[in-house]
């Protein structure tokens, strides 16, 4: 993907379709001659001698033929996105026009752009680094208040001015060690190994923590899997229903109705949920019933949080043994998930009956699905599972698995190098763990990177962007 970077690229800047309204952006050397050479101001001023960030009324013109009425924005650079000269076209959102549009300025000498090459640009000409760079196509992605609040975060360069720090701080070492080498007849030492260890201690602590954060980075950003399980006709259905606000999926008296996985997604406190419906759990001779049965099975597997629903008014004293039978199950098969425990049709039973039901299961949580409520009980305990403080707090969370990786092995080089110091290993052995570590950490921010790297990252992103 990487190639050319000193010609004139165009793209769609706005979502494909029809619309009011369609942004259309030049981004290179050449943006304002070629723009200059079809466009034509109400106030016949040349664009060219125009100031930057200043906007244009005019019409985009291919020979004598009118092809629209556009606003033309001006950024020359470096003060724009990609630090080059660029020009965003607001045209009128007709399928016809964008294209009409498009054709002309490739005729007068741009070429479409590649996926992401205009935030590649960007990072090319420093006006952000890697880690702000993928943090665009999050942001673009975004869609919780969560995942959009981390990807601000990161854009703006929180995490990358954290990983810089460290860097930084241990580039001054490393360069200390590599001095000495240059002096190692003379045995003398520049680098002080007091202030060198603590400054290990405390970079592993902060490269742990960065680490730590990925396990909430990573469900923000993709969302958190919950399964809704139980027996045939205790109201896992309807449970769905209630916390999607609407019919999604099908309710009825019969045993065995959902039949399949029935999945939709909601947003809860700022976090995104995907609530996963399952087929009832009981012995069948149905081969279509059983095959959603095993479905479940696999669903719970790919949970991150598992709702075991009960119909409470089944849940008879002498006979909670059973019950609990089945929560140790679930308990033990799954110990690392976290397990919500729910009696359902709470509206049908007698308050004394629910003080001694809680008394043998303490941790059931009484709701009415139908009735929708304790609801929001259901809500808030799911919201608890989250450790979410961090993100409260504006600390860095941690969301690309590529960063995930490279902090794995920046904190290995860090340790190796601690346990060299506790061995008194000579400077030089010193001197090559730290530069594969500081490789990892520029790995992140795009300070170390290479041509496939780049092809990688910037493939995933929109046209346009």
């Amino acid at each position: 993907m990487i190639g050319k970077t000193n010609d004139t690229i165009t793209a769609l800047a706005s979502a494909a379709g029809a619309g009011a309204v369609a942004i259309i952006r030049v981004s290179g050397p050449d943006a304002f001659a070629i723009v200059s050479s079809i466009f034509m101001a109400k106030s016949h001023k040349d664009i060219n001698k125009q100031a930057s960030h200043t906007i244009h009324l005019g019409h985009i013109k291919d020979g004598h033929k009118v092809l629209d009425e556009v606003l033309v924005s001006l950024f020359k650079n470096p003060k724009s996105y990609t630090g080059e000269d660029v020009i965003e076209i607001n045209c009128h959102g007709s399928a016809y026009i964008q294209q009409e549009i498009l054709q002309l300025l490739l005729r007068k000498g741009c070429r479409m752009a590649d996926a992401g090459e205009f935030t590649l640009r960007a990072f090319l000409n420093g006006k952000m680094d890697l880690s702000q760079a993928e943090a665009v196509a999050d942001l673009i992605a975004s869609d919780s208040e969560a995942a959009h609040k981390i990807a601000i975060q990161q854009m703006r360069g929180g995490f990358s001015n954290e990983i810089k720090h460290l860097r930084d701080q241990l580039l001054n070492f490393a360069s200390l060690l590599e001095l000495e080498l240059d002096f190692a007849e003379e045995d003398v030492e520049f680098a002080d190994r007091t202030q060198f260890v603590s400054l290990l201690s405390k970079i592993e602590l902060i490269l742990k923590r960065l680490i730590d954060s990925f396990a909430i980075g990573n469900v923000i950003k993709n969302g958190i899997p919950v399964s809704i399980v139980g027996a045939p006709n205790v109201g896992k259905s309807t449970l769905l229903n209630a916390l999607l606000n609407e019919e999604r999926a099908i309710v009825s008296d019969i045993a065995g109705t959902t039949r399949d996985t029935v999945e939709d997604e909601i947003s809860i406190g700022g976090l995104r949920f995907r609530f996963i419906d399952t087929a009832g759990i009981r012995e069948t001779k149905d081969v279509v019933e059983g095959i959603g049965i095993q479905k479940t099975f696999e669903k719970i597997n790919q949970a991150q949080v598992v709702i075991y629903l009960m119909d409470g008014t089944q849940l008879v004293i002498d006979q909670l043994d059973d019950f609990k039978n089945e929560i140790a199950q679930i308990k033990n098969k799954h110990p690392q998930k976290p397990l919500l425990i729910i009696g359902n049709k709470a509206d049908k039973i007698d308050p004394e009956a629910k003080k001694k039901i809680l008394t043998e299961i303490p941790n059931l949580l009484f709701i009415s699905a139908k009735q929708k409520t304790g609801v929001e009980q259901l809500t808030d305990k799911l919201l608890s599972f989250v450790n979410d403080g961090s993100l409260r707090n504006d600390e860095t969370i941690v969301t690309n698995s590529r960063h995930y990786d490279s902090l794995i092995k920046s904190l290995e080089e860090i340790q190796t190098v601690q346990a060299g110091m506790q061995s008194n290993l000579s400077g030089d052995l010193l001197a090559i763990d730290l530069r594969e570590a500081l490789f990892h950490l520029g790995n992140i921010t795009g300070e170390v990177t290479n041509d496939e790297l780049l092809g990688n990252i910037f493939a995933n992103f929109c046209i346009g962007k």
